[in-house]
């Protein structure tokens, strides 16, 4: 456990000197998953290239503002061991890098590539095809299909922290319907861990604010105005009847209450869904339930924990709602 712990400190340590220096990420993924717009990097707990039979559940873990992919796959394959799933459970950590991590690590021109953050709200690669984050995302679900490589397979799930937890809770909300999981019986789950803010599918807000002080509050990612071109021109009516049928879990940090944090949304769009992370999420929530007396969407708090993506996912709580 200590030497899990110094790596872990020093992936993130080297992820956040590198953010603050904004030079690019020191650790890139060593694995590539080719897509015909280019090469994403990727983490993989398995070799995915080969059969694995006894594979029943695949954790799909996407990273936060760092990119720092490996530290979000070591924390996916240690939640696995404490919940005694390892040898059944592939964890794949996609890594969304930007111009400066190709720049720094002098990358393969091939290697997918986006405009700074813009990859959290499913805009497209710049580079050197156009993908959104998203239907990368929706790639590796569509490989994951392929019988011949996960004959065994019952299970994806799609999980994120922070910026991460971003990611997923858009694609939970514009994803693509994927008919051969279905066919297959494949069961599809997503959790949301603490992010900055959610993408509401009306201009109600549970915060009172000055519409003509913040007129992009209901603009995407925020709000159902100006989607991305992703979600191939479907209204707020069809993305939110789609996103309330979905399997959703919102794992949210109990002391992640901290309305200076320093990687906390702070712009006008974000805060009229609450002052921090926590209030955010139960804000959320509750509109939901609202609109939807009957959702079965849940809510899991983790004691004790604020802003802290390996203490949510490797708690009981967050292994419990990985693994069930």
């Amino acid at each position: 456990m200590h030497k899990r712990s110094g790596l872990l400190l020093s992936l993130l340590m080297a992820g956040f000197s590198t953010w603050a220096a904004g030079q690019g990420v020191k650790v890139v993924s060593p694995d590539r998953f080719h897509l015909e717009a280019g090469d994403l990097s990727l983490g993989l707990s398995q070799d995915w290239r080969q059969p694995l039979p006894r594979v029943t559940r695949v954790l799909i873990i996407v990273h936060g503002r760092l990119r720092n992919a490996q530290t979000y796959l070591l924390s996916g394959e240690t939640s696995a061991e404490h919940a005694g799933q390892s040898a059944n459970t592939l964890v794949i950590a996609p890594q969304f890098l930007n111009k400066s991590d190709i720049k720094r690590n002098q990358l393969n021109t091939q290697v997918l590539r986006w405009q700074g953050n813009a990859w959290m709200a499913g805009e497209p690669s710049i580079g050197p095809g156009q993908v959104s984050s998203y239907g990368a995302l929706d790639q590796i679900i569509e490989h994951l299909t392929n019988r011949k490589l996960f004959p065994a397979l019952k299970e994806i799930v799609v999980a994120g922290h922070s910026g991460g937890g971003q990611v997923v809770q858009r694609f939970a909300l514009a994803g693509h319907d994927h008919p051969a999981l279905q066919a297959q019986g494949i069961s599809l789950r997503y959790v949301v861990a603490n992010p900055s803010s959610y993408a509401y599918f009306s201009p109600q807000r549970p915060v009172k604010f000055d519409v003509a002080s913040c007129p992009g509050f209901n603009d995407w990612k925020y709000g159902m105005q100006k989607l991305p071109q992703y979600t191939k021109g479907q209204g707020a009516g069809q993305l939110e009847k789609a996103y309330v049928s979905r399997d959703i879990t919102y794992l949210l940090g109990q002391k992640d209450t901290d309305p200076n944090h320093p990687a906390l949304d702070k712009r006008c769009e974000a805060q009229t869904q609450g002052a921090y992370r926590l209030i955010r999420g139960h804000n959320y929530f509750d509109y939901l339930k609202q609109r939807h007396p009957q959702l079965t969407h849940k809510l899991v708090e983790v004691p004790g924990v604020g802003h802290d993506g390996d203490r949510m996912f490797t708690s009981p709580e967050g292994q419990e709602v990985l693994f069930q």
